[in-house]
């Protein structure tokens, strides 16, 4: 299917101010060679709909919305733990049973949940209504510390400021890592985040030289992707023991630097994919990989897709 153009995310009364303010500026009208999206805001019934901050936000259109979008997303609101409306839930399942793209972010998992269409899929909400949904909803595996699950046809996402996380990596899905990478930068925002909710939980760890020693580190990491950069010498130019930059890294980034150097390498080899005609023999070096076929293994593993493939479906320059 053609990546999804019609956005329309549905609004409740109590809806999350912040969370509609963040589609409507991810799927705002750019221009630039950027996809120009058709994105509406919509609630039961059009008009005045009340947010979580107690301002009014006029919604002009209603759930007709959802029968005709290709990525349905479900804001949180403040009366999630009451499951919508019956046209609501009817409408989520319609939606899905049509080849939408149905996402939630943080809360809006209980609307997707209560419609079912989470049941038998992994899942992520705010890491603090985890266990809730959870005990409601048996049937779904819910995974707290993830800043968004894709399940293909339904993905789902954190709480409050991981809207952008879920957002950016539907854009990085559907319409490619050029365009994430494009429309992140608009919102001055890193088009990927490293790590998950885990490390959020718990009380933030001071700022000490360390950290500066290993933003210092991951920077230089960034710009020598084409190394073999193992952890033994990323922790001697951080200037601890291998055991504590593993425990540091962790503590700051909510996951290990073999994940963050992977992603890293992959998302790298994405824009080079889209952007470039180099061989992907050349790619695979120049991020780290060392050659073709081991690029090819992750990419799959990761992507679902060959490099090949993927370059056919987001390239914007002529291929050899």
């Amino acid at each position: 299917m053609p990546p999804f153009v019609t956005v329309a995310a549905y609004a409740p009364h109590g809806v999350g101010m912040l969370g509609a303010g963040i589609v409507s500026e991810v799927f705002d009208t750019r221009g630039g060679g950027l996809p120009l999206f058709d994105f509406a805001l919509c609630t039961d019934r059009p008009g005045k709909v009340r947010t979580d901050v107690g301002l009014p936000l006029v919604v002009e259109h209603g759930l007709d919305r959802l029968a005709s979008a290709d990525l349905v997303i479900a804001l949180p609101w403040a009366e999630f733990r009451t499951p919508p409306g019956p046209a609501v839930l009817d409408a989520l399942t319609a939606a899905h049973a049509r080849g939408a793209l149905v996402a939630a972010h943080c809360v809006g998992a209980f609307a997707l949940a209560a419609a079912g269409l989470l049941d038998g899929r992994r899942a992520t909400t705010h890491w603090r209504f985890a266990r809730l949904l959870a005990e409601r909803h048996p049937d779904v595996t819910v995974e707290p510390d993830a800043l968004y699950i894709d399940e293909g046809p339904v993905v789902t996402g954190a709480g409050a400021a991981a809207g952008f996380d879920l957002c950016l990596h539907l854009l990085r899905r559907e319409h490619g890592a050029t365009t994430a990478n494009a429309i992140a930068r608009d919102l001055v925002l890193p088009s990927h985040r490293d790590g998950g909710q885990a490390q959020y939980l718990a009380t933030p760890v001071p700022e000490d030289s360390r950290d500066e020693r290993l933003t210092d580190v991951l920077a230089w990491a960034r710009e020598h992707l084409h190394e073999p950069l193992p952890v033994a010498e990323l922790a001697r130019r951080a200037l601890m023991s291998r055991r504590s930059f593993a425990r540091r890294f962790a503590a700051s980034t909510g996951t290990t630097p073999h994940a963050w150097l992977l992603s890293l390498r992959l998302g790298r080899a994405e824009e080079l994919l889209e952007t470039t005609d180099l061989p992907v023999e050349e790619i695979a070096r120049a991020v780290g990989f060392g050659s073709a076929a081991v690029l090819r293994a992750q990419f799959v593993r990761r992507r679902g897709v060959p490099p090949r493939s993927y370059r056919r479906s987001f390239t914007r320059t002529p291929t050899v």
